[in-house]
């Protein structure tokens, strides 16, 4: 439980995240070409509610007012992706030098106010035409990835504190390519599986191509992750846990830090396992500067469909509300893997937020935050190495496959009028960062 003495590190980072095809908009403006995600959502039942991101929050035109209410958020940092069809519309060839003038405009504004910036270089939107030409199940678009990632670099390096290559590459593999609920909407596990070996090689080239170049931004990569627990104590049970953590949690970590896939896994794959050449691993098990973490909640699995017993905290994802399940993974990963610094990149919950007026009350969103801040500092004075976090999300967004029908920000957004209305989650998390900041003030 986080308490008012419950302080953290002098340079621990406070911010907030979004991504480009969440909150952009401007679809077909000044030379964005459509990603797989535009596509996408033109695909009947493809998205909830019918909806699209061609306007989303309309962040592109509406940027330096964002930005100032930013500032006025008290946000030490904020986490971002470019869209790689905004800066070069076809994934390989011309850049498009409006695109890379808006990152431009959105860096030196955060920088001119205080606010440090965080790049995430693919945020699941790739350009179309890669995906006309096999996607990330065509080895030759690590190659474009890197690439992209180097003229990011070359542009953004020197302005930003981090760069990130993939956002949870489980869920482009998983959900885009096996299970088909997520763009490009296919329905393959052999696809999905040679997918994520190819976004982990894309990531280490990207990295050794990087550095090569000498760009000094810390690099790494930020994975979704959850403890997996066994529904009973049943053989069976535990044996699917320890399956599904396999899939989500060692499979990524396992080739990052180890540099191999884990044994269990590959087996059950059997023929469905990726194709992996001569030196790929060595690549992936390039060092990282830092990892990070997206948290939502754990998984309990079995062989019967899992039930919440009575009483359990849910979001309006139904999805449940565990602390606890953040300080277990990060004092687990630090047990189990060599880890650089680690940063939460992600951390937050849905609720059907409604305006009464200018206000949004949200108590539930600001008591999901407390407790989960709460539970990062429990895993620090467990000894894990975490030196920042960052609320999911900024502004309520287009939500992927459940379109604007939930709503994640901390900032209430009309999509009708664009209007912008801070919830009382967000001033909860600015007092909150003034507060940490003041006990960190030495006296004159």
């Amino acid at each position: 439980m986080l308490t008012s003495t419950h302080t953290f590190p002098k340079d621990f980072v406070w911010g907030a995240a979004t991504s480009a095809f969440q909150i952009e908009g401007a679809a077909s403006t000044d030379g964005r070409a459509a990603s797989i995600w535009d596509t996408f959502c033109r695909q009947p039942g493809a998205i909830v509610d019918q909806s699209n991101g061609d306007v989303a929050c309309d962040h592109y035109h509406h940027l330096d007012a964002d930005l100032d209410l930013m500032q006025r958020l008290g946000l030490q940092a904020y986490r971002f992706s470019t869209s790689w069809s905004r800066v070069q519309p076809d994934g390989i060839g011309a850049w498009n030098p409006k695109g890379l003038d808006f990152y431009d405009r959105l860096i030196d504004g955060l920088l001119q106010r205080g606010i440090t910036p965080y790049l995430t270089l693919y945020h699941w939107d790739l350009p179309q035409v890669l995906q006309d030409q096999g996607g990330w199940a065509n080895r030759e678009v690590a190659l474009r990835f890197v690439d992209y990632a180097e003229t990011m670099a070359e542009r953004y390096g020197d302005r930003v504190a981090s760069i990130a290559t993939h956002n949870e590459p489980w869920i482009v593999a998983t959900l885009g390519h096996e299970h088909g609920i997520f763009a490009p909407g296919i329905k393959n596990r052999r696809t999905a599986f040679q997918v994520s070996h190819h976004l982990l090689l894309a990531h280490g080239m990207a990295l050794l191509a990087l550095r090569a170049a000498g760009v000094k931004a810390p690099l790494g990569i930020v994975l979704n992750q959850g403890p997996i627990v066994p529904a009973t104590d049943s053989e069976s049970d535990r044996a699917q846990a320890r399956f599904e953590d396999g899939l989500l949690i060692r499979w990524y970590m396992d080739a990052l830090f180890h540099g191999h896939y884990p044994a269990d896994v590959l087996a059950h794959l059997g023929d469905d396992a990726p194709q992996v050449q001569d030196g790929d691993m060595r690549v992936i098990r390039t060092p990282l500067d830092f990892l990070g973490l997206n948290y939502y909640t754990r998984s309990i699995v079995g062989s019967e469909p899992p039930t919440h017993p009575p009483g359990t905290e849910l979001t309006d994802m139904g999805w449940e509300v565990y602390p606890q399940g953040l300080t277990d993974l990060l004092v687990r990963l630090g047990r189990e893997y060599p880890l650089p610094p680690l940063y939460i990149t992600e951390n937050g919950a849905a609720y059907p937020d409604v305006p009464s007026g200018e206000h949004v009350h949200d108590p539930l969103r600001a008591d999901y935050l407390r407790r989960h801040i709460g539970a990062v500092r429990e895993a620090i004075t467990a000894g894990v190495d975490v030196r920042g976090y960052f609320v999911w999300s900024l502004f309520d967004n287009f939500e992927w496959a459940f379109g604007y029908s939930k709503r994640f920000g901390m900032v209430y957004v009309d999509y009708a009028s664009g209007q912008r209305i801070p919830k009382d989650s967000a001033f909860w998390y600015r007092d909150f960062i003034a507060a940490q900041s003041a006990r960190h003030v030495t006296p004159l």
